[in-house]
């Protein structure tokens, strides 16, 4: 029993020093790295574009106004009934062959999603990614070299502490990303089958160029903040580096 005990104590301290050796190596081989590598994103040719750029078509045009719909339409302001009601220059309905539920069938068929923010999404999507995972892995290393808990002589503690809170806000915030990301493509699809459903109404067009406008900012905006919150880990961790790796003195100093 107690050689098995043993055995499981040894990989469990192997397993701790691989923690300590891959989260030093983040913090003074990888962090530095990334924060240039993404400090040269932010002012490369994607992250500069006009915002002109990040336009594109929808796929979806005006009808033409005919004089059947002309009539439709002083027919609805002469107060007709509502069951008789269309909406102007709307794209038809048919049926789902599956679903029997109706669906907009547009001229042009599919409306494409904005390659432009797309091939960024695809981009940013895995640092993102990366930043959570660095994290998570500082967080373990922070965790196994806090202290059991005495009185006194817990000043290195405390700071362990603080850097363990800016690891888990950073870790928070680009979790958090994700959700973001995600919002953008709900908030557009809505708005394009608005457009799909009221061709004729150009603020729903225009409403679409800003939300393609608004989330480039939005992750010019997530590359500033990855790049700051690996800066602001890799400048903390370095400074207490020696508070963090002994949070005790190992000299027993009294006060009269």
């Amino acid at each position: 029993m107690d050689k098995i005990k043993n055995t499981k104590n040894e990989e469990v301290e192997a397993f701790k020093e691989t923690i300590r050796k891959t989260a030093e190596e983040l913090v003074f081989v990888k962090f530095p790295q990334r924060v240039i590598n993404l400090d040269r994103m932010l002012v490369g040719e994607k992250l500069s574009a006009k915002l002109i750029s990040v336009h594109q078509s929808l796929n979806i045009p005006v009808p033409d106004v005919d004089s059947n719909h002309a009539g439709k339409s002083e027919h609805l302001e002469s107060g007709a009934s509502s069951a008789k009601k269309r909406n102007f220059g709307e794209c038809p309905a048919h049926p789902d062959s599956q679903t029997g539920t109706k669906v907009l069938v547009l001229p042009n068929g599919v409306v494409p999603s904005n390659k432009f923010i797309i091939d960024l999404i695809d981009e940013v999507k895995p640092l993102i990614r990366e930043l959570v995972e660095d994290a998570n892995m500082l967080k373990m290393w922070l965790l196994f070299l806090i202290p059991r808990i005495e009185d006194g002589n817990n000043f290195g503690v405390s700071i362990q502490e603080d850097v363990l809170g800016e690891i888990r806000t950073s870790e928070g915030e680009a979790a958090a990303y994700f959700d973001q990301i995600s919002r953008y493509f709900q908030t557009r699809g809505k708005t394009v089958a608005k457009v799909a459903k009221y061709p004729h109404i150009d603020d729903f067009r225009r409403t679409i160029r800003e939300i393609d406008e608004k989330e480039f900012l939005s992750l010019r905006l997530i590359v500033a903040e990855l790049r700051n919150h690996y800066a602001t880990l890799h400048d903390m961790i370095s400074k207490n580096l020696d508070k963090i790796r002994k949070p005790r003195s190992s000299n027993n100093e009294h006060m009269f």
